[in-house]
């Protein structure tokens, strides 16, 4: 049977160097363009470039479609909405699907205890107005977030973000009362982390990895942690990624997640989980709380919630939620119509097509060959991550630990070369992410994961 990729001109191909070209003169080239090419077409985990070349898509919108390029219960949706209205505004008239939506995440979020839910438009947009909640609820300013997280480009969302270089130079001074504290990221922690022989791997919720646990797990170190960055009786919320995304894909051990929900509970403090990435199946979970038995406070919410379309949510306790007064929360576009109505069929398709579950799968299928591969690549430091949220770190070599971004960097280059559109994350720019949609066939999956292998041999 042939395969999906098919490559029939250089890569770029004259067409799409022709957008680009008029790209940098109409664009800031403060926007990346992590891939040269100019789509015209996508459909489930295949994208389409203008000169007809043919790409299997491990990055998935950077984790927007869980549920493929053009679900065809997605795209039902959005055009049944489309023929009554797309856009009344609704803090000036309600409309049954910002409320049906609200009532479904409502439900599906994890605790059963009363909810309400916010519509927005983004996920840095989301995190901003669950800092707001927050803040308002306990009548607190300052927020703890970690190490290596990344929760957008907006003022605040800045600020709680970790990485400098490119998301934050030169766009200060940033929100105050933010305080952060170091992520368990337990392949560079001096006490547990570990060199993986080939094949060892970490996976959800796994502590270090080589079973001595998480040497941060702990009430005192959180306490002693506290101390020296700011009164926790001062904290409005704690904010957390239970796996990094922009940050490497690094999951949290269980252990310290539980230490730090009872922390923050003993002190009143709010907890966010951040779900922007993680949400919505990517994990083998609905949403990773469920791999840590967590119920946040609040969940924050966008990426796959509406395949594709912008939308964002705040999903937290009533009683939280409800602490705003009249005016203080919403926005012009915030849960638009045809964005609810998408977001709907998506989790839809979540429950119907079994996609919490399908991921699980495909995480097991990428983490083998990502296994695999470590046996015979020094290169390869660590292979780690929650279902099919799945990433490997690539170093010079692993007595040192030091990050390899160039080769990250050249390998990303060789798959686009052969086929494959894969992304790279993490504070040192060295781990490569799998963010194919969930829809995606088993034989396509290995289709893309062979193309990458050819890559991996070739600049190896």
């Amino acid at each position: 049977m042939p395969g999906v990729i098919n490559l029939v001109t250089e890569i770029p191909g004259p067409k799409s160097r022709a957008l680009l070209a008029r790209r940098a003169q109409a664009v800031p080239r403060g926007v990346p363009a992590v891939t040269p090419i100019a789509v015209v077409h996508a459909e489930g985990a295949v994208i389409t470039d203008a000169d007809g070349n043919r790409f299997i898509d491990f990055g998935g919108g950077i984790g927007v479609v869980n549920t493929g390029h053009r679900h065809p219960a997605v795209v039902a949706a959005v055009r049944s909405q489309l023929d009554h209205f797309a856009h009344v505004c609704f803090p000036v008239s309600s409309y049954e699907p910002y409320v049906e939506l609200a009532e479904r995440l409502n439900r599906v979020t994890p605790g059963d205890h009363p909810k309400r839910t916010l519509l927005l438009n983004s996920g840095a947009e989301a995190v901003e107005n669950a800092i707001k909640v927050a803040r308002h609820f306990t009548g607190r300013q300052s927020v703890v977030c970690f190490e290596h997280g990344f929760h957008g480009r907006t003022n605040l969302a800045m600020a709680l973000t970790s990485k400098v270089m490119p998301y934050k130079k030169g766009f200060g001074p940033f929100a105050p009362e933010v305080y952060r504290i170091p992520f368990p990221y337990c392949y560079r922690c001096g006490e547990a982390g570990r060199v993986p022989s080939g094949p060892g791997t970490r996976e959800a919720g796994g502590g270090s990895g080589e079973g001595n646990g998480c040497c941060m797990a702990s009430r005192q170190w959180l306490e002693q942690m506290f101390a020296s960055s700011v009164d926790p009786d001062s904290v409005a919320a704690i904010i957390m990624e239970l796996e990094l995304g922009e940050g490497g894909f690094i999951p949290a051990p269980k252990e310290y997640v539980t230490a730090l929900a009872a922390f923050a509970r003993d002190h009143g403090i709010l907890f966010i989980a951040d779900e922007i990435q993680t949400g919505f199946g990517r994990t083998g979970k609905l949403f990773a709380c469920e791999h840590y038995g967590l119920v946040p406070d609040l969940i924050t919410t966008a990426k796959s919630l509406a395949g594709g379309l912008p939308l964002a949510a705040v999903t937290g306790r009533a009683d939280v939620m409800e602490a705003s007064q009249v005016g203080g929360l919403g926005g012009t576009y915030g849960g638009n119509p045809l964005a609810c109505a998408a977001a709907l069929a998506v989790l839809d398709a979540m429950e119907a097509e079994h996609l919490p579950a399908r991921a699980a799968r495909m995480g097991d299928q990428i983490r083998a060959r990502f296994c695999q591969w470590a046996a015979r690549h020094e290169c390869i430091g660590d292979v780690r991550g929650l279902g099919a949220m799945v990433g490997m770190e690539l170093v010079v070599d692993r007595s040192s630990k030091k990050p390899d971004k160039a080769l990250t960097a050249r390998l990303i280059a060789a798959a686009l070369e052969r086929g494959v559109i894969l992304l790279s994350a993490g504070t040192y720019g060295n781990t490569v992410r799998i963010l194919a949609p969930l829809t995606t066939p088993d034989a396509v999956v290995e289709e893309g994961l062979d193309a990458v292998e050819q890559a991996l041999e070739a600049i190896s």
